[in-house]
């Protein structure tokens, strides 16, 4: 008796970079800027071995010179090679970015779960970050980097503490929605713990978007540290950032305008590749925002 044998299912084909790679390469937009960024990062990272030059070198003798074949991005006011301090610089902006979104989200995530699961403290703690959020962050920071001592720790507290206000409300908002939920009542009705019911069942929630707001906590992080190491206030000008950089050619950029167009590429480069993954990673958590664009 011949047996009937189901059809196989049809296994639905996909693109093989697609699965290892995900919303990276969503769009062409977005596996550009996934390019564009990890460049910066590998070429941050192989610094000391790509640069042609010694970043704090001075030779007087050397300097504003137009690009060529010893200098390829000209040299600054100084003698020193602009290429070389704009792969030293790619550390140190990537560093206050990268530690700027960790401190921020950290601190925030804290602060903005208590908040959002104990009434009694949400009074207390939104009050004052309402009258953080009423001081422009670049003001901050200004106030913040001229008390202490000019650092790289400095300029990155003074970048963190006008983040996190924002980050405070989107945590609080998460967990008023959250603790409604049917299954974290019932949690609370079978007596669960109020850390244990924080870590399983509010925090888990909060992860998605924190990743997202980092992203852009990153970017903006990378743009203030320019604009105070611009202003002369941020890190010390020997460090080399793309920042400084560009405040060292400001006054001979209408001879030698490559001290400044060199790192401003570098740095508009980086804060639109962050920013462009950020919004593709919001879009990859949550669709219904892709459609809605």
């Amino acid at each position: 008796m011949a047996i009937d044998t189901l059809p196989e299912p049809s296994i639905p084909v996909t693109t093989p970079f697609r699965p290892r790679l995900g919303f990276l390469a969503a769009t062409p937009i977005i596996a550009i800027a996934t390019i564009c960024l990890a460049l910066v990062i590998l070429s941050a990272i192989l610094a000391p071995w790509l640069a042609p030059h010694d970043p704090l070198l001075l030779a007087p003798a050397q300097r504003l010179k137009p690009a060529s074949a010893q200098f390829l991005l000209g040299t600054d006011g100084y003698g020193r090679d602009v290429l070389s301090r704009i792969l030293f610089g790619g550390r140190i902006s990537l560093l206050i970015g990268l530690g700027a979104a960790v401190f921020s989200i950290s601190v925030g995530l804290v602060i903005g779960l208590f908040s959002g699961f104990f009434r009694w403290l949400d009074a207390i703690v939104m009050r004052i970050m309402d009258g953080l959020m009423a001081i422009p962050a670049i003001l901050l920071a200004i106030a913040m980097v001229s008390l202490f001592r000019s650092s790289v720790l400095t300029v990155i507290i003074a970048i963190t503490v006008p983040q996190i206000p924002g980050v405070v409300r989107l945590v609080r908002a998460i967990v008023l929605s959250v603790r409604e939920e049917p299954y974290v009542e019932a949690a609370v009705t079978l007596g669960t713990s109020t850390p244990k019911l924080l870590w399983r069942h509010v925090l888990p929630n909060t992860i998605a978007p924190m990743i997202v707001q980092g992203t852009f906590i990153c970017a903006s992080a990378i743009l203030v540290e320019a604009i105070l190491s611009f202003l002369g206030i941020g890190v010390p000008p020997e460090v080399p950032t793309w920042g400084n950089i560009m405040a060292d050619g400001r006054q001979v950029f209408s001879l030698f305008p490559h001290n400044i167009i060199y790192p401003g590429v570098f740095l508009a480069a980086t804060i639109l590749a962050v920013n462009v993954l950020g919004d593709g990673l919001r879009d990859t958590i949550d669709p219904k925002m892709a459609k809605r664009v």
